[in-house]
């Protein structure tokens, strides 16, 4: 096992990752922005280091060769990306192995490969895993007919999409096939600014969808196991808000279809170490490969709610060299592990809770209680600011439950008990969509929070 591992990353996941580590007896290092001297993440760690100075904040945490440096100086054997920042970053992987420091993640190719969502889809047309049609974008000059034509092969409605990247950054809904240039010319500047890359592609999109994911843990022998499923259908700008494990709403014969596809792609692409294959599920049962994401997920919490499994635990196992099955509860078979009870992530912003626009300022007050049953991730305390700079997650909340029922009743008492001023959050649109008749049923798809109507008082 590792001696020491730096977390290439910040807050709640860093914090996350750090109290693994501790356990574990595996030394942290911490990296911190100039901009937070005080952060949470830096004060648990064993050793913080300072980044540089640079241009902004987030600069830091992309630049390659000073978290390869401060790795080096503090004597890191292992660098544990987290999520965002360089996670899916292929250079990053390969800078660490040319330093002969370990990327607690897959090899520089699989995230290369799976990183790019056409290129995955491509290679996992072949082994059998069900896709949604999709297309390359035409360019942003080329001749209206040739969109057009584009349009009437996919046919309405059209997702366009970044295919490098993740997070729901770009994306945009086409129904109207005088509109999709434009589209495709908004989507390619956000995938420009965000990924470096102005690779889109045009895929038809299924109204009325859920978004479900499969947990995998691959090992460097080929071996694969899953952890079941997670539904990540409460979004907002296609990004996810509230999610839970199992799901709500999918028959079994949906269920064991889904991590069947999961396991296969990830033998296919030779995924090694933890990694989520994202869905959509069709009103109809029917289910389309989406996109894989080569790093922990914010929402792996839910997962190991219900499994028991530390999977932050299980990525540095493997990272080490362990292979699977590493323990029982991690065996894939025809039924996976043991599920107990019901989980559900509330993820609080520090946004509008109308708008979604980030509300940066200082956590005034800043209290979620603690009661039985809730996990809280977090990297933020009372006094702490919340910077226009980085991703404004304050908190993680993950209630479980016996049940679906007892899950949603504790998740509401600890909102309704939360006092966070200073910034505004998104709490009130939180609570709404648990009160939502479609929620309480589990019969809920990504167009919940579309219904929200205004909630700020």
């Amino acid at each position: 096992m590792f001696r020491r591992v730096l977390i290439a990353n910040r807050a709640a996941i860093a914090c996350r990752i750090i109290r693994t580590c501790r356990r574990m007896g595996v030394e942290s290092v911490a990296v911190r922005s100039p901009a937070e001297p005080n952060a949470l993440h830096a004060a648990l760690a064993d050793v913080a280091v300072d980044l540089p100075e640079m241009a902004s904040p987030v600069a830091g945490y992309l630049d390659i060769d000073a978290i390869i440096d401060a790795a080096r100086r503090t004597g890191a054997d292992a660098i544990h990306p987290g999520y965002g920042f360089l996670s899916e970053n292929p250079d990053f992987a390969r800078a660490c192995a040319d330093a002969g420091i370990v990327f607690i993640g897959p090899p520089p190719a699989v995230i290369s490969g799976a990183g790019n969502k056409r290129e995955a889809q491509t290679r996992l047309i072949a082994a059998g895993v069900p896709m949604l049609t999709g297309v390359a974008a035409p360019s942003d000059d080329a001749d209206p007919a040739e969109f057009d034509a584009v349009a009437a092969s996919i046919g309405l409605p059209i997702m366009v999409k970044a295919a490098e990247g993740g997070g729901g950054i770009g994306m945009n809904i086409v129904e109207d096939p005088a509109r999709l240039a434009r589209a495709v010319s908004r989507t390619r500047s956000s995938a420009r600014r965000a990924f470096d890359s102005e690779d889109v592609y045009l895929e038809r999109y299924i109204s009325s969808s859920r978004h479900v994911e499969v947990q995998v843990l691959a090992g460097a022998n080929g071996d694969a196991a899953h952890l079941w499923e997670r539904e990540c259908s409460v979004q907002r700008r296609h990004q996810k808000v509230i999610e839970e494990a199992p799901s709500p709403s999918i028959p079994d014969a949906t269920r064991y279809g889904l991590v069947n596809a999961a396991l296969a792609a990830a033998r296919e692409v030779g995924y090694v170490n933890a990694g989520t294959f994202e869905f959509i599920v069709a009103p109809d049962d029917d289910y389309y490969f989406l996109e894989i994401n080569t790093r922990i997920q914010v929402e792996h919490g839910v997962t190991e709610m219900i499994t028991g499994v530390d999977i932050v635990e299980r990525q540095l196992l493997i990272a080490a060299g362990e292979t699977l099955p590493l323990d029982a509860a991690t065996v894939s078979s025809p039924d996976g592990p043991d599920v107990n009870g019901h989980a559900i992530q509330c993820r609080i912003y520090a946004e509008d809770p109308d708008t979604f626009i980030p509300s940066p300022g200082p956590l005034e007050e800043f209290y979620i209680p603690d009661l039985p049953n809730l996990r809280v991730d977090t990297g933020f305390r009372m006094g702490d600011e919340v910077s226009l700079y980085f991703d404004p997650l304050l908190a993680k909340m993950i209630a479980w439950g016996q049940t679906r029922a007892d899950a949603i009743a504790l998740m509401r008492s600890a909102l309704t008990e939360t006092r966070i001023s200073g910034v505004k959050t998104n709490i009130p649109a939180l609570e709404w969509s648990l009160r939502h008749p479609a929620f309480i049923a589990g019969h809920y798809d990504t167009g919940l929070l579309d219904e929200k109507p205004t909630l700020q008082v």
